[in-house]
């Protein structure tokens, strides 16, 4: 009956978020990728915002992005394990046409998500980020929400956020090799149950 849990580690809070007003059966599919924003630019060339659930990620452009928001930087050969053992990898994209040049296009990595999963009920969704240029733009909500859509999709119906409560930063004076870095040593675990999705 509960959608979504916050456990926090020195605190038993609990806070119950209703279902919306829509079944989950009558909501639409999320295609393998979708355009969920389209303009134009002050110079004239026009900017896609793609979401892709197909998994096609640089581990270049993801590092990159990683430094653009303060992670600390990981092997290589480490990142992509991570991305080739998760369940799920979902991206955004900024796609920018050119006005001038016909068919001249640069496509850029502006946010990642991913999920392990035990393919059968459970999925933890792992190291959302947004490009700090695009953040306060709604993107990695509307990320998260096709990400969990996604997994509900596919019939996964435990679904929890491992995240920090507060927010994470890069720390250049710690020996932890983690993929980010906790300010605060309080964890936050977001639990959804699929009878009922939080409202974004």
């Amino acid at each position: 009956m509960l959608l979504l849990h916050r456990f926090l580690k020195t605190s038993n809070s609990t806070e119950t978020v209703e279902p919306p007003s829509t079944p989950l059966e009558e909501e639409e599919i999320v295609p393998e990728e979708l355009v969920l924003l389209e303009r134009t630019l002050p110079d004239g060339s026009t900017e896609q915002i793609l979401f892709s659930s197909a998994g096609d990620i640089d581990v270049y452009d993801l590092q990159a992005l990683c430094d653009k928001v303060g992670w600390p930087r990981r092997p290589l050969t480490k990142i992509a394990a991570s991305l080739r053992n998760s369940y799920l990898v979902a991206t955004l994209h900024s796609i920018t046409r050119s006005s001038e040049t016909e068919g001249e296009e640069r496509k850029q990595l502006i946010g990642m998500a991913r999920a392990t999963s035990d393919h059968v009920f459970n999925a933890t969704i792992w190291d959302v980020l947004v490009d700090p240029s695009y953040q306060g733009q709604g993107l990695g909500k509307t990320l998260m929400e096709k990400v969990i859509r996604t997994l509900l999709q596919r019939d996964i119906s435990n679904i929890t956020l491992f995240a920090d409560s507060k927010g994470t930063e890069s720390d250049p004076h710690t020996t932890h090799r983690n993929f980010f870095c906790q300010k605060h040593t309080k964890d936050l675990q977001v639990l959804f149950n699929p009878s009922r999705i939080a409202r974004y």
